[in-house]
């Protein structure tokens, strides 16, 4: 059911985690929320606790890897019929898998390639004609500091991240040039607690986790709404992430040695991992739930600083260095 009064998001990967926390913070915000994932189970659960917030609310089931744009054009045109014109468009679904490079398959490459990469692409796709017919509009891609560096043991998925930055910098210059109003913004996060450490395709023997230190998917959540509004080029999130990033602009060997030594050990977790299957191709019920198993030892808050900031913070610190010097 529509309200007029209510702007609209649809939130890609809205079953679990980042996602779905993201849907209680625009609902929470007033927007009438489009769900998007994969699991029936999940987004009927997601539905249900979003009735609190009194917004309208349509969840439909896609796979955002499935090549088939017209299937995510058609859930697109239905989240305008029946929620009203799209103002946001998110893209937070993602899978990764664990393991060394040798013990990686084509089509276990591929497959993240096409949820994590392709999924932003086919998004993209199917909101990027609504919003051109308004010229207004934004499309937020969920990100990672993996997108700037990346570690071992996640090659497949740091690759995506790497490749759905590019895309979203060609297409900024196009809208640029095009003069367009739509805007896009890539949310670049740190660890996250999410089900994913559970439901992952996992080849190393030991259950995996985050590297430290893990955030809480609330700090995701409200970094992605705050720049629904402004959107700056790119939000970084978490101290981790900006030292990630600006370490790999200023010192990429030393981090390359340094997570040789560090991030492998970091990722592995004791006990077993699970043994009832992993989402890589097909989604995982009874897992679907905002955070993970790492709650306790999650952090609530993070400094969340613009590209455009950090940037001009370091010329400032820059200036001083040489006046200093003079």
């Amino acid at each position: 059911m529509k309200k007029d009064d209510c702007p609209v998001v649809v939130i890609c990967g809205a079953s679990a985690g980042v996602g779905r926390a993201t849907a209680h913070a625009f609902a929470a915000a007033g927007y009438a929320v489009g769900l998007l994932a994969r699991s029936e189970e999940g987004l009927a659960a997601a539905t249900s606790e979003l009735e609190a917030y009194d917004v309208p609310t349509l969840a439909i089931s896609a796979d955002i890897a499935d090549a088939n744009a017209l299937a995510l054009a058609l859930a697109a045109q239905r989240f305008e019929a029946e929620l009203g014109p799209i103002d946001v468009w998110v893209k937070s679904a993602m899978v990764t898998v664990f393991a060394a490079i040798e013990q990686l398959t084509p089509e276990e490459i591929r497959r993240v390639t096409e949820v994590t990469y392709l999924g932003a692409v086919h998004g993209t796709l199917a909101a990027l004609p609504l919003m051109r017919a308004r010229n207004r509009g934004v499309i937020i891609q969920v990100g990672s500091a993996l997108a700037y560096r990346a570690i071992p043991l996640q090659s497949a998925y740091c690759a995506a991240k790497f490749a759905l930055r590019g895309f979203t910098d060609s297409l900024r210059c196009e809208l640029i040039h095009q003069g367009s109003k739509v805007k896009v913004c890539m949310v670049q996060l740190p660890a996250i607690n999410t089900p994913q450490f559970e439901w992952a395709r996992n080849k190393l023997g030991q259950r995996v986790q985050p590297v430290p230190p893990i955030h809480d998917p609330g700090v995701a959540a409200r970094a992605i709404l705050s720049v629904a509004s402004a959107p700056p080029r790119e939000l970084w999130v978490g101290l981790p992430t900006i030292k990630a990033i600006l370490g790999n602009q200023f010192f990429p060997g030393l981090l390359d040695r340094l997570l040789a030594r560090r991030a492998w050990q970091d990722q592995l977790s004791e006990g077993q991992p699970e043994t009832a299957g992993d989402n890589l191709l097909e989604s995982v019920d009874g897992l679907h739930e905002v955070q993970g198993r790492f709650t306790r030892r999650s952090r609530g808050h993070a400094l969340a600083l613009s590209s455009a900031r950090v940037t001009a913070l370091l010329g400032t610190c820059a200036v001083l260095l040489v006046l200093l010097l003079i």
